[in-house]
Formats: C-alpha cells, sequence, structure tokens
C-alpha cells in the first residue's frame, strides 16, 4: 500500500487536492468535527479538563474557540484528549483499507505528530498567501485569531515543503491542479 500525505498551509486546498486523487481519504478535520459530534467520550473528557467551556453534548464549537483563545494551556488540553483519538481512527481507517493500491491521509498535523512513515510520500499543497486568506475569509466560524494560534503547533511551511517529495501549486484553478494530481500519482505509480 502506497501512503500519500498531504500536507500545507491551513486554507491551502490540501482537502481538495486529497478529493482529486479519487482514492480512500483519511480526512483528520472531519474525524474532530465527528468526535465533537458524536463522541460521549471526548465530550467527558473534554468536560473534565474544560469545565467553564464544555458543558453540553454535542460539544459547542463556539466555546471551544472561546477556550482555545483564551489561553495555550486550553488547546494543549484539547490536543492531548483529541490527537490520541483521531490517531486510533486513523490506524483503523488504514487496517480497513490495506488492500488498496494507494491511500490519502489529509492531516494537518501528519509530520508535526510523527504519523508519518519513512516511505510515505509527502505533497506539499502550495498557494499564494493573498488567495489562501480570501478563501479562508469565506469559511463559516473564520478566526484570524485561531488560525495564527493553530499555527503555532506547526512546523515553518519551508521545512513541510523541503520534507516533501512533490509540491503541488494551487492557484485555485481546477484543471491545473487536476493534471499535475494525475501527473504525480503516474509517477508514483511508476515508481512503486
Amino acid at each position: 500500500m502506497i501512503r500519500i500525505g498531504i500536507i500545507g498551509d491551513i486554507g491551502a486546498g490540501k482537502t481538495h487536492v486529497a478529493k482529486l486523487f479519487r482514492r480512500p481519504i483519511f480526512n483528520a478535520d472531519q474525524e474532530v468535527s465527528n468526535l465533537y459530534k458524536k463522541s460521549r467520550k471526548c465530550y467527558g473528557k473534554l468536560k473534565k479538563a474544560l469545565p467553564k467551556y464544555i458543558n453540553s453534548f454535542p460539544i459547542n464549537k463556539k466555546l471551544l474557540t472561546k477556550a482555545i483563545l483564551n489561553s495555550n494551556s486550553n488547546l494543549k488540553k484539547i490536543i492531548k484528549i483529541v490527537h490520541p483519538e483521531v490517531r486510533m481512527k486513523m490506524n483503523s481507517f488504514i487496517k480497513k483499507n490495506r488492500n488498496k493500491k494507494i491511500i490519502i491521509l489529509d492531516i494537518p498535523l501528519l509530520i508535526e505528530n510523527k504519523l508519518n512513515k519513512k516511505d510515505d510520500i509527502l505533497i506539499f499543497v502550495e498557494g499564494k498567501k493573498k488567495e489562501i486568506l480570501k478563501r479562508l475569509k469565506k469559511r463559516p466560524n473564520f478566526n484570524e485569531k485561531i488560525i495564527n494560534r493553530l499555527k503555532t503547533f506547526q512546523l515553518p511551511l519551508e521545512v513541510k515543503k523541503k520534507k516533501s517529495n512533490f509540491v503541488i501549486k494551487n492557484n485555485f484553478k481546477d484543471n491545473i491542479v487536476k493534471k499535475n494530481v494525475k501527473k504525480i500519482e503516474k509517477i508514483i505509480l511508476l515508481n512503486a
């Protein structure tokens, strides 16, 4: 099985690029969202760690945002609870798809959390800062302070780019990105 990790800046279009591969995708952001909506276990742990903010199920993301903005230690508490859960989900996704030729790991902190293996293929999605910000502002719940707080847990983009096997420049024009994905996939399969 070939594992492809999609990495890059927040809002660079990692999930979009991941979908263009048309392969099984593990989307960490989606898993976190599911945990907040469906996991009573996660809710219980977060309620215990942040009783001032977490008091109803499903977890209210606005209150979580408030907790994160109020202190870095709150974000650390959330990470300590949520990341092991996401890791378990990832492992069961990998097990479930072990007979697939290629799987895609759309995990923002793939390298930072040491979830990648030595032979994983890393694709860095790069976009112009101006374009990324324009796209981020369109998201519901856009909060620049939260994004900046989350970035403190990420490696510098240049480091991620250097560690990558491929770079896809996302100009947010679908046909060019699609062609690049096809080209990269062909190279990966030829070298497999």
